[in-house]
């Protein structure tokens, strides 16, 4: 069961300048950081895009999830990072031990070396880089991202896992590719056209979430889902969700439906729908 957030690449259009497309785009890895998305998607708005496109919002986007003491080694120095100090930390809780020292917690880290007979070095936030053997079902190249479990830190015991990465990823996709993936669950449009969000139909959703997965997609400021999809907003009611006319979604959901603001900024939007298809029966 994975969580699937989309994001349109004119995430950013209405952001005066780079400072502020920045911190706005921190606010959504915090939304997809809390509610343990999987996966954030960066699906093309070419058309919605301005001063800063897809390749500036997935750059932020991965950036701000990389581990503080992975970023300088893994990022280096780029023009679309001249304002990452405004990102808020993100802590995901999977790279969090139980305990004071960190123990048995899931790391990121870089491979900074392949040497002989199975061993590679990896950074993964330790003193130093640390020698760990490769299982035999892992293949790991040089500046490879890793999954390292840490049992101990004085004296370091830690082994590499087969597991995915603690956080989640970021990738640049399709609508209609996200929504094919054999692990998409239960597909959902987020829009104010959508059909609003009561007590009841969320009993009937949390079950089939819990089961299924989640996949959810968000529009752009000023600029919602219906005009991104070439679609009628007008079209986007409860009926024609129900009948399935509306190809590639379950359902058109609209998770503020007492808006007291004109317009929801995308990351808004993030924490309204994702507190509410996230809860538990």
């Amino acid at each position: 069961m994975t969580t699937s957030v989309l994001v349109p690449s004119s995430l950013t259009r209405e952001a005066e300048d780079k400072r502020e497309a920045t911190r706005k785009l921190g606010y959504v890895a915090r939304a997809a950081t809390i509610f343990r998305a999987d996966r954030l998607v960066v699906f093309p708005d070419e058309d919605g895009e301005r001063k800063r496109g897809g390749d500036f919002v997935r750059t932020v986007l991965e950036y701000a999830a990389t581990p503080p003491y992975l970023k300088r080694e893994a990022w280096g120095k780029r023009p679309e990072l001249e304002y990452v100090g405004v990102l808020p930390p993100l802590l995901p809780a999977s790279q969090t031990g139980s305990e004071s020292n960190d123990s048995e917690s899931l790391r990121q880290g870089i491979v900074t070396e392949v040497g002989p007979e199975g061993r590679v070095r990896v950074n993964c936030g330790l003193q130093h880089p640390i020698s760990l053997n490769v299982p035999p079902e892992m293949e790991v190249a040089e500046g490879e991202r890793v999954t390292v479990r840490v049992s101990s830190r004085r004296p370091v015991r830690a082994r590499l896992v087969d597991a995915p990465l603690p956080g989640f990823d970021v990738e640049q996709s399709t609508i209609s590719a996200a929504l094919g993936r054999e692990d998409a669950g239960v597909t959902i449009a987020a829009s104010r056209h959508g059909e609003e969000l009561s007590v009841s139909r969320l009993d009937t959703l949390a079950g089939r979430i819990h089961d299924d997965g989640l996949t959810v997609v968000f529009g752009a400021p000023d600029r919602g889902l219906p005009p991104i999809l070439g679609v009628d907003a007008d079209a986007v009611d409860s009926n024609t969700v129900e009948s399935g006319d509306l190809p590639g979604f379950d359902l058109w959901v609209n998770s503020i439906p007492n808006q007291g603001s004109e317009v929801v900024r995308t990351e808004e939007a993030m924490f309204a729908t994702l507190g509410c298809l996230t809860l538990t029966r």
